[in-house]
């Protein structure tokens, strides 16, 4: 006969699985999208933990008030948030780039509705975030998230975050330091080739000032600029796999903070 206990310990332990795996789920790339609807999310994040909770480590939890035992929760909270925001912050790094291309080609003021981030973006941020988003897909680097959920809880068991403060903003600062290195380098092609593009156009305003350059280069710069988008759309998995590296460091690091 099959004997199956569920005792009040297996409880607390089980709650403290759900709020971080949930927390992780609600804020991490893909898993985390706006236009994903909240019951999905949280019925993923109870089937993840139910499978998790027969082979994760389940230490003793010390705790002599429900106050306490509160406290833990919101570690595993911040646990959870900070696994996911580690990998949330690279995928920032194609916003910037598209920002960057649309203010070359002159293509800046036209924004479009951002259901992930509820925000006015770029069209070119726009391509690149779901360009990027389907990359993921295709990739399987969200097996890869999902897997270092998983090795967390080995990592840091349940109730065991430590937080070391100068390890998580030194990593930060790190990865802000390169942020705009990262979002230049993808946007460059596009950038040296407007910039070369406006030398032309002042050659020319200079040569003939019988021509109406602003006319011409404004049409001229927006035709080039989606032209070399085209082109430079076969770059985007190279530049994917350059991402998903930086978003690995990332959350190697913030899990390294909380161990």
């Amino acid at each position: 006969m099959l004997d199956i206990s569920f005792s009040y310990a297996d409880l607390q332990h089980f709650l403290l699985i759900v709020v971080r795996v949930t927390s992780f789920i609600f804020i991490a790339p893909f898993f985390g999208m706006n236009n994903t609807p909240r019951r999905v999310k949280i019925g993923m994040g109870l089937m993840i933990s139910i499978l998790l909770y027969g082979i994760v480590e389940r230490p003793e939890l010390v705790f002599d008030s429900e106050i306490e035992y509160a406290i833990i929760v919101m570690r595993e909270v911040i646990c959870g948030l900070l696994i996911g925001l580690g990998a949330q912050l690279v995928t920032t790094v194609t916003v910037l780039a598209g920002y960057i291309v649309d203010i070359e080609t002159g293509m800046s003021m036209a924004q479009v509705f951002d259901v992930n981030t509820r925000q006015q973006v770029s069209i070119s941020s726009g391509i690149y975030q779901y360009s990027f988003m389907l990359i993921m897909i295709i990739s399987g680097m969200y097996q890869y998230l999902v897997g270092a959920l998983v090795d967390s809880f080995t990592l840091i068991p349940v109730g065991g975050a430590q937080f070391n403060a100068g390890k998580l903003v030194s990593q930060v600062v790190t990865f802000m330091g390169e942020y705009m290195s990262i979002g230049f380098r993808i946007a460059l092609p596009i950038f040296c080739c407007i910039l070369l593009l406006n030398s032309i156009l002042g050659i020319l305003a200079k040569v003939a000032p019988q021509m109406n350059m602003f006319a011409v280069g404004m049409q001229l710069k927006v035709l080039t600029g989606l032209s070399l988008l085209y082109i430079t759309v076969f770059t985007l998995p190279r530049i994917s796999e350059f991402i998903f590296t930086e978003m690995k460091r990332m959350i190697v690091g913030f899990v390294e903070g909380m161990m």
